[in-house]
């Protein structure tokens, strides 16, 4: 796939770059190159950036950034079980517990919430930082969630970065977590009041926490052009406004027929006036020839 020109590759993160120092030169270059890819699109183009992860893969499959950005990459496209095998690649080559809540999420997406708990319970989560710990337990939350164990997962959120008033990166996503849990098990005041938390916390907008609430309380939003739109007829012309022009056009039209009829009947009138004394003086002139 074409490599826009802006990308040089030196966009990657640093260690990422420092992983590719075991490369050729030229090869570590177009590495990165398919890895900033990867990063550019994964959002917005989660198929494309797939795309991209597979030819870095190709290229390098025993770097553990490959394999993460390949594990990610998948993940974005619902590839879960593609995504636990890359992920588990990674942290055999690494060693590091960061991808634990991930891992544990591709369980969950593979229908294995039961492991996804397992999981949430084992060593590795204590090894996690303060980031990597929350993740976890809104993967947990989840789990039960898909068990149908609305309560567990209202109870699992419960926890000090919940309850705390500082804004952290998670705190609008545990927020909202907790207030779409309230919702589900029928407790929709608290769940408001949750909702309009995560909105205070959610500063660019990761959770759609405001539409959410904007819905609770029973807002709705029109779009204006369907309005227009149904005013106008095919051709985008307002009928409503071209039949009022009719109806103005047409006793004009009339009245200016009437008077042309009126001008052309003046005009005989005019006609047989000027005609009748001259007939009558040829009449006396043809009189006075015989006498």
């Amino acid at each position: 796939m074409p490599i826009p020109e802006d990308v040089t590759g030196d966009e990657i993160d640093k260690d990422v770059r420092q992983e590719l120092l075991s490369l050729p030169k030229g090869l570590a270059e177009d590495v990165s190159k398919n890895l900033v890819m990867v990063a550019r699109l994964i959002d917005e183009d989660p198929e494309g950036a797939y795309a991209y992860s597979k030819i870095a893969l190709r290229l390098a499959s025993r770097v553990a950034a490959v394999r993460e950005a390949a594990g990610f990459a998948a993940y974005a496209n619902q590839k879960y079980s593609e995504a636990l095998a890359e992920f588990r690649a990674a942290r055999r080559m690494t060693g590091s517990v960061d991808l634990w809540p991930v891992m544990a999420d591709c369980e969950r997406g593979l229908g294995r919430p039961e492991k996804a708990l397992e999981m949430a319970g084992a060593p590795e989560v204590h090894k996690l930082d303060k980031a990597g710990q929350v993740e976890m337990r809104l993967v947990a939350a989840g789990a039960r969630r898909d068990m149908d164990q609305l309560d567990a997962a209202i109870v699992t959120l419960q926890s000090p970065e919940l309850a705390s008033n500082t804004v952290q990166p998670w705190t609008a996503r545990l927020r909202y977590a907790y207030a779409d849990a309230l919702l589900a098990a029928g407790r929709e005041d608290e769940a408001r009041e949750w909702f309009a938390k995560a909105v205070e916390s959610d500063k660019d907008g990761s959770t759609d926490a405001s539409d959410r609430l904007a819905e609770m309380d029973g807002v709705e939003f029109v779009d204006a052009f369907v309005e227009d739109e149904d005013d106008e007829d095919d051709t985008g012309v307002d009928t409503d406004a071209d039949s009022e022009i009719d109806d103005e056009v047409e006793p004009q039209a009339e009245a200016s027929a009437a008077d042309e009829v009126d001008v052309d009947d003046e005009d005989d009138d005019i006609e047989d006036d000027e005609d009748e004394p001259l007939a009558e003086a040829a009449v006396e002139a043809k009189d006075d020839d015989k006498d």
